[in-house]
């Protein structure tokens, strides 16, 4: 009967335990600030209605 006793306890307390950290866990990702949305790297508009900026050759 003590050793039933043991394990019961030993698993109450091994739950116990798993519900903490994961609740610790939990409130210390909720602590850290947010990171910034950044990109690290940009990219120009293309210009509107896909007109380019040098002129195309005249056919004639």
């Amino acid at each position: 009967m003590p050793r039933l006793l043991a394990a019961f306890l030993t698993c109450v307390a091994s739950a116990v335990l798993a519900t903490g950290a994961a609740f610790g866990i939990v409130a210390a990702l909720n602590v850290t600030p947010e990171q910034q949305n950044v990109p690290l790297v940009t990219f120009p508009d293309p210009p509107a209605n896909g007109t380019s900026s040098t002129p195309s050759p005249s056919t004639g």
